[in-house]
């Protein structure tokens, strides 16, 4: 599998990122386990987690994707094998059962979240570790227009310092951003460059094609700057695996069993993603690997974070690098997206 520099590091992350989210909520830890070998044998070294998973976060099943992980490292020996990434969480989103429900990226914070997550995970060290979403209130989660609100919040400044004492004791090798604004990455950007604090070198956004908004601003900043996409909701849950038109609702899949998962769902994203299965279909392409295969072509994308629920989907996301798009299909794409611009933003 292709590998990509990360940022403006030494390292080499594959095309495709495994993702971790439904392991403990969908996923037993023996399925996570198969996942994880089978990816390791397509090529895949990355793998993506954060203390908050899985997804839909609930207190009964907090930080359990990272124990998984910690104990198929304790099981294989084989850490030194993977890019690690995980993420601290931020105020807000629902959680009220993290640091008292009061999750800051403040420096007595940052240290407790990442000592945990590194117990869990079975490692002395994160290759990445990121803010898992802005502590302040802005655009991130779907929230469209802008409401600037003066509020109380670490400053950039302060996480960005505290961060680089945790680097400077080998415990994170990089940091990384996470549904964070143009503003934001640039300002955490330039605090590193005047101070000599570590530099981002990644920012994991929503991006597919319902949801291109990453283009719009944060694509000429991850090109320019190094600091480069892992694209999160490649498939928009699933939606554009096609596997719920018509209004279908598998068993067990996500939106069957979950109805806060509606980013993705309202009556326009639902038919915009229509055209776009139906144009898979029209090329003889299945439309999950086109999905996925139009998000890794991308030039800001370093990684594409793939995630599946069964061995069956992780097989056909496996197989989406070795899918070129024609010049007529990316044409085609960009007509739907032309007509119905980012419908899931």
């Amino acid at each position: 599998m292709e590998r990509r520099r990360l940022g403006r590091t030494d390292l080499q992350v594959s095309a495709l990122c495994l993702g971790t989210m439904t392991w403990g909520e969908q996923n037993t830890e023996a399925e996570a386990f198969a996942q994880i070998d089978r990816a390791k044998a397509a090529g895949v070294n990355f793998i993506d987690t954060a203390e908050m998973y899985p997804v839909p976060p609930r207190v009964e099943t907090y930080t359990a994707t990272e124990r998984i992980i910690g104990n198929y490292f304790k099981r294989h020996g084989d850490r030194a094998d993977w890019i690690l990434a995980s993420k601290i969480a931020g105020p807000g989103n629902g959680i009220d059962y993290i640091r008292g429900g009061q999750p800051r990226h403040n420096r007595a914070q940052l240290r407790e979240a990442l000592e945990g997550s590194l117990r869990r995970l079975q490692t002395d060290y994160l290759d990445l570790y990121q803010l898992h979403w802005p502590e302040r209130s802005t655009n991130f989660f779907g929230r469209l227009g802008y409401r600037h609100a003066e509020q109380d919040f670490t400053p950039l400044e302060d996480t960005l310092e505290a961060l680089d004492e945790l680097v400077r004791e080998g415990k994170i090798r990089h940091i990384g951003l996470s549904n964070e604004t143009p503003w934001g990455t640039m300002t955490f950007l330039k605090l590193a460059e005047a101070r000599g604090w570590p530099r981002a070198v990644s920012i994991q956004n929503p991006y597919n094609l319902l949801n291109r908004t990453f283009e719009i601003g944060l694509a000429e900043i991850a090109m320019r700057e190094d600091c480069g996409l892992l694209a999160y909701s490649p498939l928009a849950f699933g939606m554009l695996s096609g596997k719920y038109e018509g209004g279908a609702r598998p068993p067990q899949a996500r939106l069957t069993l979950f109805s806060r998962f509606a980013r993705y769902n309202n009556p326009q994203a639902q038919a915009a993603c229509s055209r776009y299965v139906a144009l898979a279909r029209e090329h003889g392409l299945d439309p999950a690997q086109m999905a996925l295969a139009f998000v890794t072509g991308q030039p800001f994308v370093t990684s594409n974070i793939i995630g599946a629920t069964s061995l069956a989907q992780l097989e056909s996301n496996l197989a989406s690098p070795s899918l070129t798009l024609s010049d007529e299909l990316i044409t085609a794409i960009d007509a739907i997206h032309t007509a119905q611009p980012n419908p899931a933003p």
